[in-house]
């Protein structure tokens, strides 16, 4: 199939890919603006985002806030009018704060995720700023359009649905990852019916946009029959030129193999997807790893119970330190064996996409 425009209120994208938002630091201003650039929507991870700030550790928020505008400056410069947007979790300590610093930098999209972004309209009504929330079953998207609807008399702009096929931070228990009723092709169909009455409400149609797994151009085109307007890929994206982390962290990408693609618990009371390393041994066998915690980014996180602080794992890594932290991933890793830029990939996937 011919790819369609993805448009979420007044932006186009041209490819309706959106590449998802990787921290901390894997999908800073570099990768997304060249995404934009290249016809997707480009996402810059908002998630610690200060962390090369050289106040960082004395002046978190400062530095964030800092990097955040930093980073969205560049991104344009690259984009050249391309779409951009920040992904933002509910679960951090200080959304409130990036969320306005990022309407205030009249970003075009806010993307929130792990966690119900129930307070996110008060930040971007009157705005031009969209919002769009991640959520992993039709339940939440309904709690969330309630909420919205009774609240602020509004709808998302659209709706990311994400399946457990995905890296980092899952919505899922580990025992309901491989159910058929959590596969992302019955969680989009849930959403699909879910926003129904929202969408005659006001007359609209809410976009959803399907996340998880996405591999291949033939994935996308398969999603798309089944009724998204778009999908959201972030793995691919690690294995790109352009990509903001280190050689070291997108070496264990193309390294990985399946055997080596993991569930994982996180300290912040959530599973993980991730690539098996020796760090990650170590936790699982119960070795607590030298802790400081770096910046008390996550509401879930008790630093006193936690065998590591995520931050500073998540840190290391993308600076290419992987025997002090690990690499979160989606579950085709084992599937990429090439870093490519980011037009070659986007390429790649549209032309895959017409065979099918």
């Amino acid at each position: 199939m011919d790819l369609p425009e993805l448009k979420i209120g007044p932006f186009v994208a041209k490819v309706p890919i959106v590449q998802g938002g990787m921290g901390v630091g894997i999908s800073l201003s570099t990768l997304a603006g060249n995404v934009a650039l290249n016809g997707g929507i480009g996402v810059i991870s908002a998630v610690e985002i200060g962390f090369n700030e050289p106040d960082y550790l004395k002046n978190k928020m400062a530095a964030n806030l800092r990097a955040l505008r930093t980073h969205i400056k560049r991104a344009r410069d690259i984009a050249k009018g391309g779409v951009l947007g920040i992904n933002v979790m509910a679960a951090l300590n200080n959304f409130e704060e990036i969320v306005a610093e990022g309407v205030k930098q009249k970003i075009d999209i806010i993307f929130a995720g792990a966690g119900l972004p129930l307070k996110l309209p008060q930040f971007t009504m009157g705005t031009s700023t969209k919002i769009v929330p991640i959520v992993s079953s039709g339940r939440a998207a309904a709690v969330i359009c309630k909420n919205w609807h009774k609240n602020y008399g509004i709808i998302p702009d659209a709706i990311v649905v994400e399946g457990p096929l995905a890296g980092g931070h899952l919505g899922f228990k580990e025992e309901d990852i491989k159910k058929p009723k959590f596969q992302l092709h019955n969680l989009l169909k849930d959403v699909l019916e879910t926003i129904k009455p929202f969408e005659e409400i006001y007359k609209k149609n809410i976009p959803v946009i399907a996340a998880g797994g996405i591999f291949t151009g033939k994935d996308i085109a398969e999603f798309m029959r089944m009724g998204a307007s778009g999908v959201q890929m972030a793995t691919r994206f690690v294995a790109t030129h352009e990509c903001d982390a280190s050689e070291e962290f997108k070496k264990a990408y193309i390294n990985a193999r399946q055997e080596d693609v993991q569930i994982i618990q996180s300290p912040v009371g959530m599973i993980g997807r991730a690539i098996k390393n020796e760090f990650l041994t170590d936790v699982a066998a119960g070795k607590k790893k030298p802790i400081r915690c770096l910046c008390n980014c996550l509401k879930p996180c008790n630093p006193v119970k936690a065998p590591y602080c995520i931050a500073d794992a998540l840190i290391n890594a993308q600076r290419g330190n992987l025997d002090k932290g690990f690499a979160f991933a989606g579950t085709n890793v084992s599937k990429i064996d090439e870093i490519v830029s980011v037009k070659q990939l986007m390429d790649q996937l549209v032309s895959e996409a017409k065979i099918y």
